[in-house]
């Protein structure tokens, strides 16, 4: 029976959330993250390791390497 205040309330915040624009500092935002620098093109690849590539003709660290 005490639902209707509550109820209210959540229709009230709601509403609030939808229709205001809050104001954005992007510069605290872009600070927060980071620099701001981009990852070169060959940086995240040369991180990644793809176990299911095939090896390297000088690699024989997978163990079925030339012999």
């Amino acid at each position: 029976m005490g639902r209707g205040r509550a109820k209210a309330k959540q229709t009230k915040v709601a509403r609030e959330l939808k229709y205001s624009s809050p104001t954005m500092d992007l510069d605290a935002l872009q600070r927060e993250i980071g620099s701001g620098t981009a990852l070169r093109d060959g940086d995240a690849e040369d991180d990644y390791n793809d176990p299911y590539a095939p090896p390297d003709e000088d690699d024989d660290t997978r163990g079925y390497g030339r012999r």
